[in-house]
């Protein structure tokens, strides 16, 4: 099976790909990994993602295309996937949609995960990275003058999880990457999930949209 979840930062996508990917035994595909791994192996688009990472400008879209396309030709990913955090615009979703073409694959669902924006900028205003491992957590479970439980690093709030911030990463969601959620209406793929209840209800709610028990 081919996923594609989408949905506003704080929805929950990283969480659900993850119990998804155990679940169904494809790998999860998250682009900001996809992009780190690249640049460590030195393959030829990871050289040339480096080289745009290192001038301090974004990657484009025909990069991207081509790290994903080189993940998703590799054995891993010959049962499926699950595709997390792309497209982001209709122009990611159109060169997508051409690559699958030329490789013969086709996207099964895009799983629409929405949620009120009072509880995304609640949920990341709660949450608390480490500044060694990375590893996020709640605020609620663990407080601030808490070290990191896997590394013992520093805990703080990054800066665009602050509300503030949350509601303008919010805006340039909704006029850059909704739209794509019209493009795979149309297209016949989109499942809506209510994201609002909790961790293990969203869990089977996708699990049924995907005709899956």
């Amino acid at each position: 099976m081919r996923l594609i979840l989408f949905g506003p930062p704080g929805v929950g996508k990283g969480t659900q790909a993850k119990l998804l990917s155990a679940k169904l035994n494809i790998p999860h595909i998250s682009t900001g990994d996809m992009l780190r791994d690249a640049v460590a192996e030195g393959t030829e688009i990871g050289k040339q993602a480096k080289a745009v990472l290192d001038a301090g400008q974004l990657v484009s879209d025909s990069i991207m295309i081509g790290i994903i396309r080189d993940v998703i030709k590799s054995e891993n990913c010959k049962n499926g996937f699950i595709l997390d955090g792309f497209p982001r615009t209709i122009p990611q979703a159109e060169e997508l949609s051409l690559l699958l073409n030329r490789l013969g694959m086709e996207i099964d669902f895009v799983i629409n995960m929405e949620i009120e924006e009072n509880e995304i900028i609640k949920r990341l205003g709660k949450r608390l990275s480490c500044s060694k491992c990375g590893n996020i957590f709640n605020i609620d479970n663990l407080p601030y003058s808490t070290p990191c439980p896997a590394c013992g690093g520093l805990m703080y709030q990054r800066d665009d999880d602050k509300p503030e911030t949350v509601r303008k990463r919010l805006y340039v969601y909704s006029q850059s990457t909704a739209p794509v959620k019209v493009y795979y209406q149309k297209l016949g793929l989109l499942k809506t999930i209510n994201a609002q209840n909790d961790l293990q209800q969203v869990h089977q709610e996708i699990l049924m949209a995907i005709n899956h028990k």
